[in-house]
């Protein structure tokens, strides 16, 4: 067991972090700019295989791209997870030969965006009570409903839609399907206005009366609930490697302050301002070791639901902590409107929530330790 990275992790963080630097702007609007200059450095289909047009690298390169984008803007590591996570491994994990010849090579270059549709109003922790229906129609289906907070909506080339095909199933029910943006019926609502996370379109999709051809069909009749929690593992991974990234950042401001603060007035810094910097720090380091962890577990192809539930609820938690106490160590400046520790604050809140809110991240915990 080795807790250092090896030299080539450690020169593709640094690669990652300077690229982050120096090319990602933290604007106010989608970050287009952003995610055509992570194009053309072949980082939005990193952890796919090179003979469909991605990397080919390791999930843990994958997870320290996340966390080093997300220092600087955690939108653009947001959308670049879910684009890869949830966006992309669906078809690559479950798609068919010809399904991926169509679509996977875009995606793992970057030239489609992937976005993920399953939660509704009344399908939010509860995947499986989801309503938007999928009847037989001819040759294909009939898709009718409407999905919430979803991730790039609007702006996505391909959408993973799950509907029921028979709601008396339950998650039996469930089949998912790939649907291209211009499809007659797909009807994507304004960008939601979020605390955090605001460069991210989050919006509802609406389907009306949308037919999708069968060779769209993800998998078998009733599959989709399966698919779905498959994936979660490596989306929720990906949002404590996004989490990681804003708790650096907001220690590494903090830390900032307060030597800047020293150099000014002379007095050495506090002690109670101090111990806290060292508790976030100690934090810090832990949930490092806990992302590492799933994203070495799942790379091995062992069942990593523990790990990634552990590494998402502890870090997505320590994120809002280190916001929090950054902004008390800097004071009232911090506190502003349009501050770096209040968006940091803000985006953290936010990855406490999706892909899985944190109650349910302990749940999950809980009922691996219990079986």
């Amino acid at each position: 067991m080795n807790f250092v990275l090896s030299d080539y992790h450690r020169s593709r963080k640094e690669e990652f972090r300077c690229f982050a630097e120096k090319e990602v702007d933290r604007g106010d609007h989608f970050p287009a700019d952003n995610l055509r200059k992570a194009v053309q450095n072949g980082y939005m289909g990193l952890p796919l295989p090179p003979e469909w047009g991605g990397g080919g690298e390791d999930f843990l390169t994958y997870t320290i791209l996340i966390e080093e984008l997300s220092r600087v803007c955690a939108s653009t590591g947001a959308i670049i997870a879910v684009h890869t996570s949830v966006g992309t491994f669906p078809l690559y994990y479950f798609g068919t030969e010809e399904q991926k010849k169509h679509y996977l090579p875009g995606l793992a270059r970057g030239e489609l965006l992937g976005a993920f549709a399953l939660t509704e109003s009344g399908a939010g922790s509860d995947a499986a009570a989801l309503t938007t229906s999928a009847v037989r129609s001819g040759d294909g289906y009939i898709l009718n409903g409407c999905k919430l907070f979803i991730t790039s909506g609007g702006q996505a080339d391909i959408y993973t839609v799950f509907a029921t095909v028979d709601r008396s199933l339950g998650h039996r029910g469930i089949t998912a399907f790939l649907v291209e943006k211009d499809t007659p019926g797909l009807i994507p609502g304004k960008p939601e206005k979020k605390m955090g996370l605001n460069r991210s379109n989050t919006t509802e999709l609406r389907l009306e009366d949308l037919y999708i051809p069968a060779s769209n069909r993800l998998g078998e009749e009733g599959s989709g609930f399966k698919i779905a929690m498959s994936l979660l593992d490596g989306g929720r991974i990906g949002i404590a490697a996004q989490a990681l990234g804003l708790a650096q950042a907001a220690v590494d401001y903090g830390t900032a302050f307060l030597k800047q603060r020293e150099e000014e007035t002379g007095r050495k810094t506090d002690q109670y301002a101090a111990f806290e910097l060292a508790d976030l720090s100690t934090r810090l380091e832990a949930a490092r070791l806990l992302v590492y962890r799933a994203a070495l577990v799942k790379e091995s192809g062992r069942k990593c639901s523990k790990e990634a539930s552990m590494a998402k609820y502890y870090t997505t938690d320590l994120a809002v902590a280190a916001a929090t106490r950054c902004i008390d160590l800097c004071g009232f400046p911090a506190a502003e409107a349009g501050s770096l520790p209040a968006g940091y604050f803000c985006d953290a809140k936010a990855t406490q929530i999706y892909e899985g809110t944190n109650q349910i991240q302990r749940l999950v915990v809980a009922r691996e330790l219990l079986q």
